[in-house]
């Protein structure tokens, strides 16, 4: 699956860009579960907008509730001051989270298999553990921005295995707000962890906690990844990585994994856990 050059590639950039890694049928089948659910999904207490640009505005009881569950998150702007809808429901959802790979039937099938198992071990992966699950939509015109982060601040692990697969459900371009990232940003000085998403189990709250002043970088240092529907982007989970708003008339839509390595400690304060009723599951 993985050639000793991409290999190479890995090392050097954190970063590996995989064309056609799932077929035409399997973008379709996902594209069109995640809009069944946008659909059956009713808009009530339990609802939450999630903001990409400051994650206090997420509410904790809602986040913590979705790991082991699936469950919608309004896009920030999707609604005015008293919470009314400003457009229409299927293009007011910022992701569906976070245990679709373990209780959707089409999710399931998606996140698993030999390929991606093979991905995951030639990259260390040697005993995955996938903890979470989003499909972000990047709605048109109101697609948020994700500033720059890690995704090391959202799953610890001692020592950082986490690895993040990304799937392009839909052609990501610069106009619709395509991933950005800074090519061999997961080692030496820019390869630092920067924050940590803290969780108090006992309080349910949530907090980012700031653990070293490294600069994010520019977007002049960092490099644009356009990507055709298909195509599987996997990526060091220190590496600095973001996207810009979507004011384009098209959707960004895109299906990632978080997957760790069980050999590594994960921290009892990462904001996901899972219970004794959902284990955490492999790539296989």
């Amino acid at each position: 699956m993985l050639s000793p050059a991409h290999l190479e590639t890995w090392q050097r950039d954190g970063c590996l860009v995989l064309p056609g890694f799932k077929t035409p049928a399997e973008v379709q089948a996902a594209c069109q579960r995640a809009h069944e659910i946008v659909e059956a999904f009713t808009p009530g207490a339990q609802t939450s907008r999630f903001s990409t640009r400051d994650r206090s505005q997420v509410a904790s009881a809602a986040l913590l509730a979705s790991a082991e569950a699936v469950h919608c998150f309004f896009e920030e702007e999707a609604l005015d001051a008293e919470g009314r809808l400003r457009v229409p429901k299927p293009r007011s959802i910022n992701k569906i989270g976070h245990a679709l790979h373990d209780l959707d039937p089409v999710f399931q099938a998606f996140s698993h298999g030999p390929a991606l198992a093979e991905v995951g071990r030639a990259l260390g992966l040697l005993q995955p553990q996938v903890w979470q699950s989003q499909v972000i939509f990047k709605q048109p015109h109101i697609g948020g921005e994700v500033g720059w982060h890690q995704d090391a601040s959202f799953f610890v692990t001692k020592p950082h295995t986490v690895t993040t697969f990304w799937f392009a459900l839909e052609d990501a371009t610069l106009d619709n707000g395509c991933l950005w990232v800074l090519p061999g940003g997961h080692r030496g000085a820019q390869g630092v962890l920067r924050e940590q998403y803290v969780c108090d189990h006992e309080a349910g709250t949530l907090r980012m906690q700031p653990l070293d002043a490294t600069p994010w970088p520019t977007t002049a240092e960092a490099v644009p990844l356009p990507v055709a529907a298909g195509t599987l982007i996997v990526f060091h989970g220190l590496l600095p990585h973001y996207s810009a708003p979507n004011r384009s008339a098209k959707s960004r839509l895109a299906y990632t994994l978080h997957a760790t390595d069980a050999s590594a400690a994960y921290a009892p304060e990462n904001w996901l856990q899972r219970s004794a009723g959902l284990p955490v599951g492999g790539l296989a």
